[in-house]
């Protein structure tokens, strides 16, 4: 029997800790299904500690000149450079992600946040006059509570910690139970870092526990959330006894609209490819591909073997293109979602229920492919978290924008035209916080975040700098003055 790693540790005020309860959670590997470490089941107790050395720290903090918190996240950024390839290792096994897609991006995504944000805190206003002669500064919001998901780890907790500690706040950090260990190496960085104690706290456990124990604390001042809709709606719900903000990321049910003119040999591979990135457990995955009836069959077929050409396999192995999901609880929902949309009536093009000859271990899933799909039917409408893909037909280009739109959720959409003015004016009638146009990059200082029951937050860029501060007005005559 393989050894099982145990982590016993908590990071409270600049130091690791035992945590005050005895219980474990343990961590899957998801090639195997099997255990392969153990983290500490936190506390209520260990949350209470967590956040007082947050507070006490956070006067201090804020206090320190912007130069000197800004060196800081440099030096964690430096420390990080060293931890990567140990993390590339963790990725494949808690997350199942392959070798490849975690050193290029989710290692990555940490050096990306940091230095995009050390590159944009100088534009943020940090006080400036009224037009009648007002002074208005905005300041840290106080300490800040980091709930983050497992499907991009690292990008998660960068794109909070990092904005969030530069403005002058202190955090409490509560990483996926699913995916810790990854957190264990970014915490180990900030230790490294040489912070202030108390500035950074890192505390593992149950969402039901040690989630919500953050979200209502009377001492945490804002919580920043990404994860499901349902868990965000329960946030939202805990904060609100003490009236904190509450940020929140959550779930989608994006689009790629193929518009008549659309290159589909072009972008349907780019499209699909981005669903099926990470296993399809993106939260802005384009998830539904709505395509013109005249060109409908062409497209499907596109779709059919760029996912046949998807290579399921082992997240070690280079032949791979993704690995599995990340647990048996994903594979089963994923499982559930092919059932129902076979049973409404859907058309299963490629994949389907079981997992892939010769991958019978691990927590493994056909790339899937729906055709026929009504926009009303179940995978249509919820999110799968899965490399599932449902193409819906429709008319006019009304009738497309429509059925874009027709979904509770709000975060992500694509728009295919070869007129990039069409592209942009459809575009522009799509309810997301973001539209990708003839493609699916982005710069990383623009803001992350969605429409309706995709969540509130604006993250990434300077929009992820100032989701951190609190504007507040010096009324009568304030002598001059500079933060």
């Amino acid at each position: 029997m393989a050894e099982v790693a145990t982590y016993d540790d908590q990071y409270i005020n600049g130091q690791w800790v035992k945590s005050t309860g005895p219980g474990r959670l343990d961590v899957i590997d998801s090639n195997t299904a099997q255990v392969f470490a153990r983290v500490p089941e936190g506390t209520s107790e260990d949350v209470d500690r967590a956040t007082s050395a947050a507070r006490q720290a956070f006067p201090a903090w804020s206090s320190r000149p912007l130069e000197e918190r800004k060196a800081a996240m440099q030096r964690i950024l430096e420390k990080w450079q060293q931890k990567k390839a140990r993390c590339v290792e963790v990725l494949q096994r808690e997350l199942g992600c392959t070798a490849k897609f975690a050193k290029k991006v989710q290692v990555n995504l940490m050096d990306m946040h940091f230095a995009t944000s050390l590159g944009q805190i100088d534009s943020v206003a940090l006080e400036e006059k009224t037009p009648m002669g007002g002074v208005v500064v905005r300041e840290p919001v106080g300490v800040v509570g980091c709930i983050t998901p497992w499907n991009y780890p690292l990008n998660q907790i960068a794109a909070k910690i990092c904005p969030a500690m530069l403005v002058g706040c202190t955090v409490v950090l509560k990483p996926s139970e699913v995916t810790p260990l990854n957190a264990y190496l970014l915490a180990e960085a900030v230790h490294e870092a040489g912070l202030p104690p108390g500035v950074f706290n890192m505390v593992h456990g149950a969402g039901a526990t040690v989630g919500e124990a953050l979200a209502g604390h009377a001492e945490v001042d804002l919580v920043s959330f990404t994860g499901s809709t349902r868990a965000g709606r329960r946030i939202s719900e805990l904060a609100a006894q003490t009236l904190k903000g509450v940020r929140t990321e959550l779930g989608g049910k994006s689009a790629a609209l193929m518009l008549e003119d659309a290159n589909l040999e072009e972008l349907i591979p780019e499209f699909v490819g981005q669903l099926m990135n990470n296993s399809g457990q993106s939260c802005n995955a384009l998830s539904r591909m709505l395509v013109p009836r005249s060109s409908y069959e062409k497209a499907v077929e596109i779709a059919k073997k760029v996912a046949e050409a998807t290579v399921v396999g082992r997240s070690g192995d280079s032949k791979s293109s993704i690995g599995p999901v990340v647990s048996q609880t994903q594979w089963d929902r994923v499982q559930a979602y092919l059932a129902k949309g076979i049973q409404e009536g859907a058309k299963l093009v490629t994949g389907g229920p079981g997992k892939p000859k010769g991958l019978e271990d691990g927590f493994y899933v056909k790339p899937t492919v729906f055709a026929d799909v009504d926009n009303k039917m179940t995978i249509a409408q919820e999110e799968i978290f899965g490399p599932v893909l449902s193409i819906i037909p429709y008319g006019s280009e009304d009738e497309g924008v429509a059925i874009a739109n027709d979904t509770i959720y709000g975060l992500n959409n694509a728009v295919g035209s070869a007129s990039a003015d069409r592209a942009l004016a459809v575009a522009r009638r799509l309810r997301s916080g973001t539209v990708m146009i003839n493609g699916v990059g982005g710069p990383p200082d623009a803001p992350f975040g969605g429409y309706k029951q995709s969540g509130n937050a604006r993250e990434w860029g300077r929009a992820g700098i100032e989701e951190f501060l609190v504007t507040k007005h010096l009324a009568g005559k304030p002598p001059q003055s500079k933060l």
